[in-house]
């Protein structure tokens, strides 16, 4: 019977309360609760701390292929371009699954849809361990299995989290969140590397995290509730300072809502919505940059040191991980120290500017960008700078992360955010991280096509490949530039709403 009710839950759209774990198992429900909106329960931060252990997995497994890119493409034996294509394939079934999820995310049972997330693309990524050299093609095509499984995380948890928190708190909330994007990714290159080594065969890196995934989907049964309560706009569309329209009437506390309008409707709303529509375009210039330098930098390190002789071309079977190691440190720690900065700073400077976000995105943009400029032009020459100053644009990258997607949270009406974070990730990768791999490794094998084979060459070709990175981070500066002159009337807008 029990099954039953569970799977009208994703048949029909339904209102969401508030049953837990155990109770909404049994089909006993919990008393009714109150939260605070101005304190949260400790139930509340139970639920955070399982979607940010969630998220920290999503990420993990997004790069473990980065993490262990030079063994792969030995295995495979796979040129440049093909090897880009790898993380294209996992991005593109990403960014086109999203909207699905998005959709489903504004209609019916979050939890279940999360669950079966987290299941099928830590069974997808356990599969792949076993796929031999003479299977290229099936190892893509379990990627791209992966990053639909991985969409339906990143497209609803943020949305639960907006539902929790309000005015100041969800920001630092989504700060948290946010930064086991970073965390995971360093994690993913780190584990990637470091199991390889240990164990002498890459297949492992894929054994890890599916044991992971069981304990996330786990806590996931247990600890979140069965129904999540939606916010009205009285409650969502504040802006992060804590403002609200004076007069704008509260919603009861038993009265939830769900989308009542259709998916072309909300897409064609927000399309009209400059400030989401800039931002997003700002957001596909950070994600085509983090993409790139994601899958290509350890690799493009390594030729760095062969070309001046720190380390030996590699010949063995398992190759030296070490750049892999010292980069999954550097984005853990720049991207901890990046987000907590852009959280703290967008705090302070919207007190004193409407327009702080935004600006604060742009600005950071613009230094990211240079300081990957003139790291790609002392490679050849001194390694050690070229790490501080991928650290540092790293650093200002990371910046950006939680207070875009705060930007849409008080630029969107509540009851279109999960469509409109779900297009947000269709954009940004379609222009952004989806194809900036796959566009490298190609420039890449163009320049060395035009010479003899050689080391040289093998690290010149990466360098002027990457060299795209950089103007386009200054293209997404002055996308969130951009913003700045539509995000007050945006907001006002979606506090009417």
């Amino acid at each position: 019977m029990q099954e039953h009710q569970d799977t009208d839950l994703l048949l029909q759209p339904h209102l969401e309360g508030q049953d837990y774990g155990a109770a909404a198992a049994d089909g006993t429900q919990c008393p009714s609760v109150s939260v605070s909106r101005n304190s949260p329960t400790k139930r509340d931060c139970l639920v955070v701390a399982v979607l940010c252990f969630g998220n920290f997995i999503n990420f993990i497994d997004w790069f473990i292929v980065p993490g262990i890119l030079l063994d792969i493409q030995k295995y495979f034996g796979l040129s440049d371009g093909e090897t880009g294509l790898l993380q294209t394939v996992f991005t593109l079934c990403y960014m086109l699954a999203a909207p699905i999820f998005g959709y489903l995310g504004d209609r019916y049972n979050r939890k279940i849809i999360l669950g079966a997330g987290i299941f099928f693309w830590s069974g997808v990524t356990l599969g792949s361990s076993f796929i031999t050299e003479s299977h290229y093609r099936i190892f893509v095509l379990s990627r791209g299995l992966v990053g639909i499984g991985s969409a339906s995380y990143s497209t609803i948890a943020p949305t639960i989290i907006a539902d929790l928190f309000e005015e100041g708190k969800r920001t630092t909330v989504l700060s948290i969140f946010y930064i086991f994007i970073p965390v995971g990714s360093g994690c993913g290159y780190i584990l990637a590397a470091g199991v390889a080594e240990s164990t002498g065969d890459w297949h492992w890196a894929f054994r890890v995290t599916p044991c992971m995934g069981g304990l996330a989907l786990l806590l996931l049964i247990l600890l979140v509730p069965h129904r999540i309560p939606r916010r009205t706009a009285a409650h969502r569309a504040r802006s992060i300072s804590g403002t609200i329209r004076r007069g704008m009437p509260d919603e009861k506390p038993d009265v939830h809502r769900t989308a009542n309008t259709t998916w072309c409707q909300d897409v064609g709303s927000l399309v009209q919505n400059c400030s989401f529509v800039c931002s997003s375009l700002g957001l596909t210039a950070m994600a085509f940059v983090t993409g790139a330098l994601g899958v290509w930098m350890p690799l493009f390190l390594y030729r760095a040191q062969v070309v001046q002789g720190i380390v030996p071309p590699c010949l063995q079977e398992s190759c030296n991980s070490s750049n892999s190691l010292i980069f999954g440190g550097i984005t853990i720690g720049t991207g901890i120290l990046g987000i907590i900065a852009g959280a703290e700073a967008a705090r302070r400077l919207r007190k004193i500017n409407n327009k702080a976000d935004p600006l604060i995105c742009a600005t950071s943009m613009f230094i990211s960008a240079l300081c990957l400029y003139i790291a790609l032009m002392v490679a050849q020459t001194n390694i050690l700078s070229t790490f501080i100053f991928i650290a540092f644009g790293e650093l200002f990258l990371s910046v950006n992360w939680a207070v875009v997607t705060d930007i849409l949270l008080y630029v969107v009406t509540p009851r279109r955010q999960s469509t409109a974070i779900a297009l947000q990730i269709l954009v940004s990768h379609l222009l952004g991280d989806a194809g900036s791999p796959y566009l490298i490794g190609i420039i890449s094998n163009a320049v060395q096509a035009r010479k003899v084979p050689s080391l040289q060459w093998s690290f010149r070709s990466m360098q002027y490949s990457f060299v795209s990175c950089a103007f386009v981070g200054v293209l997404g500066g002055a996308f969130f530039l951009l913003t700045s002159f539509y995000i007050e009337e945006d907001r006002q807008e979606a506090q009417r709403l």
